[in-house]
């Protein structure tokens, strides 16, 4: 009873984290559900430029191969070089899930220090990086958890829920509350590293608005690259541990 206590109360955080909010917020009324507009437009923003990178970089591929398509050939080696190193030798079928994670959260979280967000008014709140918002980042780890749940039950089935009381039943209770914080702490590292990041640099640039707020700006997208790394890294971790059945 306290596991499923537990369980329901962790659901229910993630319920009211959904509502966290930092700053003023653009809402659209879908139905009858309120949501962020600006992470939206943010997001197909994001969305229209790794399609529209992917198609010119695919649509007519050459022998010997240009300088684009090394690029996004080094891109695909790289992200299967991570899959086959978290996963292992079953690492092909989720290449495309770890890669679309790896690119979305890459170009979303340099878009908010490349691209002048600012300069675009709405009637309330400012665009920003959509992974600056917490229910991006909490969507994103969610995608997650159902990717190692669906990787670890369509290889053993439904004794893939044993290993909850492995190596001893004893830790039963810790192993289930595993699960609900790995999707936890994956939306809020990426969360707060990336409003930190935005945070700092406003400051600097309103207090010395010239030359200090560059540098920071090339640490944050040097940090943004790699919390892109390491939560497509956790993400390939947590499929390949489900699947093989060890911690």
């Amino acid at each position: 009873m306290n596991v499923l206590s537990c369980s329901i109360n962790t659901l229910k955080g993630f319920y009211e984290i959904s509502g966290v909010e930092v700053g003023q917020h653009f809402y659209w009324k879908i139905g009858g559900f309120q949501v962020h507009g600006q992470v939206l437009i943010t997001s197909w923003v994001v969305i229209a430029i790794l399609l529209g990178s992917a198609t010119i970089g695919v649509r007519n591929p050459q022998t010997i191969p240009t300088d684009g398509q090394n690029f996004f050939e080094y891109v695909l080696e790289f992200i299967r070089d991570v899959s086959k190193t978290q996963i292992g030798e079953e690492y092909g079928p989720w290449v495309p899930f770890i890669g679309t994670m790896f690119l979305f959260i890459f170009v979303s979280n340099w878009s908010g220090a490349l691209l002048p967000w600012k300069i675009i008014q709405l009637p309330h709140g400012e665009l920003a990086a959509p992974t600056n918002d917490i229910n991006t980042t909490v969507a994103l780890a969610l995608l997650t958890s159902v990717a190692y749940f669906y990787a670890g039950l369509s290889k053993k089935g439904l004794a893939y829920f044993g290993k909850y009381i492995q190596p001893t039943p004893i830790l039963l209770p810790i192993n289930i509350l595993e699960d609900f914080t790995k999707p936890l702490s994956l939306s809020f590292r990426l969360f707060g590293n990336i409003l930190a990041d935005e945070l700092v640099v406003v400051v600097l640039v309103s207090l010395v608005p010239l030359v200090v707020p560059i540098p920071v700006m090339f640490l944050g997208l040097f940090t943004s690259g790699i919390q892109a790394l390491i939560f497509a890294t956790l993400a390939a971790a947590y499929i390949g541990e489900s699947m093989e059945g060890h911690h």
